[in-house]
């Protein structure tokens, strides 16, 4: 099992990460987890944004880095949290995201049958079986699973307020090149405790969870839904779905095939990009202009509505779809705040700005693109 020290530079965080754990180490070096330098993370959004090209990767060491001062936090605060625990919550925040396919979320709908969190897992598994490990992430996928009977570090793994969060907001923004997505990750990280097994932000923080759960509406309409990454992904998605249409064994992956982890584990991004480019010479006309116009970024044009459009003949080059919104969800974990006085209140009832009101609308847009005229 790997011994030695890593030293990873990131600029987001203006500093060095520092990772000396000997199992974190080894499955760092994972094949499937060395997958996620060749995914984007923010899928085709450097179509728009060209400062986007950030990886999964590096996503991932920064969710760890975040996990990391996180529990420090807790644990200067009375916490009681072993060393096992430590590394099961690193571990599980670690690879909360291995088991995304090519350009993230934009793929997955077509290429395979399962949703990314069971990929996660079923690699999760995998991983810990293996004869270095051997075990060594059990806690990690109990946590990851919501089995452990700590529910907090659950929490820093996935809730409304989690590492993961925090670090692809900052993140995110920081390689866009938008201010949106800025908010008060250390303010936020400093404030966290721990009251009834429940993660919770002291009263002094209230600021800071406000600003960010408005840097993450902002973010979505700003970055992640923006007009232009929709029609881009409607154009792979379409790609992608001719061309299975004439040949169904292309970028086949069933989930009941017991090779179905290495086989999905060998694609990524630089695998579609060269089909892409392979398929502009094909000679079926639909998948050779789509693939030319995603080669040369010719993009459908799309507008939005607040009313749904009339559904078009179906097309390989137009088509309608809704994008969803909410910032919050009461229907989750909800975000608390302590008070000195050991009172604990949800933010709704606790802020002074975001009423429940505002943190229950949904925004809900239509879209309708085609090609160009």
């Amino acid at each position: 099992m790997t011994s030695k020290r890593k030293i990873i530079n990131d600029p987001v965080y203006n500093g060095f990460l520092s990772v000396d754990d000997p199992v974190i180490l080894s499955v760092i070096e994972h094949p499937y987890f060395q997958r996620q330098r060749r995914i984007k993370q923010l899928g085709l959004t450097y179509l728009v944004y060209p400062g986007a090209m950030h990886t999964r990767f590096s996503h991932m060491l920064g969710a760890l880095n975040l996990m990391k001062r996180a529990l420090d936090v807790l644990k200067l605060k009375g916490v009681e949290i072993t060393d096992d625990e430590c590394r099961g919550a690193k571990l599980a925040i670690l690879l909360h995201d291995i088991g995304h396919g090519p350009f993230s979320h934009t793929s997955e709908r077509v290429l395979v049958d399962v949703p990314h969190e069971e990929i996660t897992l079923m690699m999760m598994e995998r991983i810990n079986r293996e004869d270095q490990l051997c075990g060594a992430l059990d806690t990690a996928i109990a946590i990851f699973k919501n089995e452990y009977p700590k529910h907090f570090l659950h929490q820093l793994v996935s809730s409304q307020l989690d590492m993961d969060r925090l670090d692809y907001l900052g993140r995110d923004s920081f390689f866009a090149g938008v201010s949106e997505g800025i908010v008060g990750t250390d303010r936020i990280i400093s404030m966290l405790n721990v009251h009834d097994d429940e993660l919770v932000i002291d009263e002094k923080g209230i600021y800071s969870v406000e600003k960010f759960i408005i840097s993450r509406r902002l973010m979505y309409w700003q970055v992640y839904m923006h007009k232009t990454v929709i029609a881009a992904d409607q154009l792979l998605l379409n790609i992608l779905r001719r061309a299975k249409d004439l040949d169904p064994s292309v970028f086949h992956f069933d989930s009941s095939n017991p090779e179905f982890l290495d086989r999905f584990a060998e694609v990524d991004d630089d695998d579609i990009m060269v089909a892409v480019k392979h398929w502009q010479h094909s000679d079926d006309e639909i998948l050779r202009t789509l693939c030319r116009n995603m080669v040369n970024r010719r993009l459908p044009a799309i507008r939005f509505s607040n009313e749904p459009f009339p559904e078009p003949q179906p097309s390989y080059f137009e088509g309608t779809g809704r994008l969803r919104n909410r910032s919050y969800d009461f229907n989750d974990q909800e975000i608390k705040v302590l008070y000195k006085d050991g009172r604990c209140l949800p933010i709704g009832e606790a802020s002074d700005q975001l009423d429940h009101h505002f943190l229950e609308k949904q925004v809900t847009k239509y879209y309708y693109y085609h090609p160009k005229e």
